[in-house]
């Protein structure tokens, strides 16, 4: 499995380039090299590894969304936080995530689970774990994943101003505890999970409530609209 530097967008390479060098890293590479090589399955595939930034470079993000680790069943992970491949079944968190779009903003529920739309107008859909195996739900956490997104975050953190972070869960909100809130605006709320999503993620305007903030600090808003048959990134 191919895990460098190289594949980071030109930006993010530049805030992040230096986490390749150090030892929690070295460590991270060498374990998934050995899970490679000992025929485990490992999902997203090694050129959708770093697919969120590639796909949202440094200077275009708007929007963060904080997911927790990858699918893991099969054709599911591309590297994109609660959002499958083209064609695959919408899972049953990014459901409730729909149920909220259609409440909040009128739109109709899509069949595509594939958030790339997204991803390109400035949404960075980042997990705090980028891989996991096969059927094995958690698998890769505290491998080292956690410290190189926790450095993506106060990157953001640092360098840029006026984003929005939709902080959904214990786990996004505990994870976003370094963002600064004078700088940036943060949305917090439950997971949208069908175990806590109808306890305040529907209901809790937070795709309005972004685009009412880009408009005052003079952004685009975003399209959350999900077009069908999205272009595969397999």
């Amino acid at each position: 499995m191919s895990v460098k530097k190289e594949q980071l967008e030109a930006k993010w390479g530049q805030h992040l380039g230096c986490e390749f060098d150090k030892e929690y890293m070295k460590t991270l590479i060498r374990f998934l090299t050995t899970e490679t090589n000992s025929n485990k399955i490992i999902y997203p595939k090694s050129k959708r590894i770093f697919a969120a930034f590639e796909h949202t470079p440094f200077g275009k993000v708007k929007v963060v969304i904080l997911g927790q680790d990858p699918y893991h069943g099969p054709n599911q992970a591309h590297g994109l936080s609660f959002s499958v491949q083209e064609g695959v079944r919408v899972p049953p968190s990014l459901r409730n995530i729909y149920k909220e779009l259609n409440r909040d903003l009128l739109l109709p529920i899509p069949s595509s689970g594939s958030l790339l739309c997204w991803a390109d107008q400035g949404v960075l859909l980042l997990n705090s774990v980028l891989t996991v195996e096969e059927g094995k739900a958690g698998s890769h956490q505290k491998r080292g994943w956690e410290e190189f997104t926790d450095a993506a975050i106060s990157a953001l953190n640092q360098h840029r101003e006026n984003l929005v972070f939709l902080l959904w869960g214990n786990h996004a909100i505990k994870k976003g505890e370094r963002i600064d809130g004078g700088k940036h605006f943060i949305l917090t709320s439950v997971h949208p999970s069908p175990l806590s999503a109808h306890r305040g993620f529907i209901g809790n305007g937070h795709f309005s409530s972004t685009n009412v903030h880009l408009n005052r600090t003079g952004q685009t808003p975003i399209d959350w609209a999900i077009p069908e048959n999205q272009t595969s990134l397999f």
